[in-house]
């Protein structure tokens, strides 16, 4: 797809930003963390989509149908591990009396109905102001989108490792007013050491790799095999 600037919504890591930048494009990292210093706009995405729902001034305004989102929408609460955080069958949990759990179990449909309305807000945002927008979210069965959510994937990564990322990490990508390239990405691997999300943080996890995001970038949004 032409595009004239790229928003990287809740990527504070610089990944995809600094990828876009090398092969010339212009783009900025938008979170409301700047924990690795790549942040340029430190904002509470959130509550400008709230804003944007309602039609008040948002962010949003300052975008334009020639640029494109690309949403690393948090996924905590949508992955397949929520259903057992629900059932409180660990160690930590199990032995906890019967009413604790039911409290617990509140907080996290609330947070989880919070959630999934922001997503879905987002894309209605998107859709009303016709912006283009690439959201990305971890893939299994058994994730919260795939089984309740009217829109589907255009992509698929079972596997990251096979396009350079360090983790096999099943992701999929929505595509919003726009439709996904596919190009012929002509340039070697390099090695890089495979990991397992065993004892990784929350951080640590979500993380992808720059050649990774160079190789998407080039197979599936820019519009030139470059």
């Amino acid at each position: 797809m032409d595009i004239k600037t790229v928003h990287c919504f809740f990527e504070q890591s610089g990944t995809f930003k600094n990828e876009f930048r090398k092969l010339g494009y212009e783009a900025y990292d938008y979170d409301i963390l700047d924990d690795f210093g790549q942040t340029d706009y430190k904002i509470d995405l959130f509550a400008e989509i709230k804003k944007a729902y309602s039609d008040s001034e948002s962010v949003f305004d300052k975008i334009s149908d020639e640029d494109v989102i690309i949403a690393f929408f948090p996924c905590t609460r949508f992955e397949q591990q929520i259903l057992l955080t629900f059932w409180q069958k660990g160690s930590q949990h199990k032995k906890l009396p019967l009413e604790q759990k039911l409290q617990r179990d509140l907080v996290l449909q609330d947070e989880l109905t919070e959630n999934y309305k922001l997503i879905t807000q987002l894309v209605l945002v998107c859709l009303r102001k016709n912006l283009r927008l690439i959201i990305e979210n971890p893939y299994s069965k058994q994730h919260y989108l795939v089984t309740h959510w009217c829109i589907e994937p255009k992509i698929i990564d079972m596997d990251r490792r096979n396009n350079g990322d360090s983790y096999k990490k099943p992701t999929q990508y929505y595509f919003i007013n726009c439709e996904p390239e596919q190009n012929v990405v002509f340039e070697p691997l390099d090695y890089v050491e495979t990991s397992n999300m065993n004892g990784k943080s929350q951080v640590q996890r979500s993380m992808i790799t720059s050649q990774y995001a160079r190789r998407f970038i080039k197979k599936h949004i820019v519009k030139v095999n470059l």
